[in-house]
């Protein structure tokens, strides 16, 4: 459906702002026969109270009239209202065309109108109103589908934590902002214990279970400055702004026990445990971020030498 079939078929709202009642009427019925919607106001104070309770698309209004004129009122819309307007007035010669658009009317007209004339004119307003809709659905759903693009260049499908590209840029900007600031920065590796052998017993879906399981768990252990990111297979990494190491450590035994109260049920009448063993690392003066990184590795795999399902900070 084009423009032009969407003016004629949708249904618009017009208000109808003038203190003589014939005119109000004249309007209002040759609007309705295009089928649109409208509702009559006396004056400014009336338009604004119906505006409040009622969406209009598009408000006709005269100028002279009790209590507020349609120059008031037009910016009282414009500074809260979506919606368009349409000045009318009999006094020609005290306003132009520039500074009643400049008050915020979408068009201006004398009085005596035309009907003809002022249909042409709503029509037009109602096209460009569209037209301006479409236009703002359209970049909104372009910023989602970009944010949409970015959400997934940096999240693991699996899991749904942040992946590995992502915890080297974002590590990286978290140890520039420590030094700045002065601040302790930790870093916590976690790797699921005998995680090939759970694989090769129950199949690589029930594996992926666990991953899934993993990444809720650790989620719910986290503050919401922590970043947890997926390192690979069943390895995470996870960034503690602001933590010193044995802060770390306890938010990791939070973690590892956390896991170790999770039941499997990885093939009926079966149940299962898992644990992981955790590494914890501080970051050092000077210390770049590889070597950070693999302080951290090295603890967790400390941790597994000492008999799994343990957590080691040194």
């Amino acid at each position: 459906m084009n423009v032009d079939d969407k003016v004629n078929s949708e249904l618009f709202w017009i208000l109808v702002v003038d203190a003589q009642s014939t005119m109000r009427q004249m309007i209002r019925e040759a609007v309705s026969d295009l089928g649109y919607a409208c509702l009559e106001a006396t004056d400014g104070i009336e338009a604004l109270e119906i505006l409040a309770k009622e969406t209009m698309d598009l408000v006709i209004t005269d100028i002279a009239m009790p209590r507020l004129d349609g120059i008031a009122l037009t910016q009282a819309i414009k500074e809260k209202y979506d919606s368009n307007v349409i000045v009318m007035t009999g006094m020609g010669g005290q306003f132009t065309y520039e500074a009643v658009i400049a008050k915020g009317a979408s068009d201006f007209i004398l009085k005596p109108i035309r009907i003809e004339e002022l249909l042409v004119r709503i029509k037009r307003i109602l096209r460009e109103r569209i037209i301006i809709e479409e236009r703002n659905r359209m970049e909104h759903a372009l910023r989602e589908s970009e944010q949409r693009y970015q959400e997934l260049s940096i999240t693991d499908d699996l899991t749904k934590l942040y992946n590995f590209r992502y915890l080297h840029e974002k590590l990286g900007t978290e140890i520039d902002r420590s030094r700045r600031y002065n601040r302790q920065i930790s870093l916590l590796m976690l790797d699921v214990d005998n995680f090939k052998q759970y694989n090769d017993s129950f199949g690589h879906l029930e594996g992926d279970g666990v991953l899934i399981r993993l990444a809720e768990v650790i989620r719910s252990s986290l503050r919401r400055m922590d970043q947890a990111c997926r390192y690979g297979g069943e390895e995470f990494v996870i960034i503690l702004p602001e933590t010193t190491g044995e802060q770390g450590y306890v938010i990791a035994e939070r973690i590892r026990e956390g896991i170790r109260q999770e039941a499997f049920t990885p093939a009926p009448g079966k149940v299962a445990q898992v644990t992981v063993s955790i590494g914890v690392a501080q970051l050092q003066p000077q210390e770049d971020m590889l070597h950070f990184i693999d302080r951290a590795d090295k603890n967790m795999y400390a941790a597994k030498a000492a008999g799994k399902d343990k957590v080691i900070f040194t």
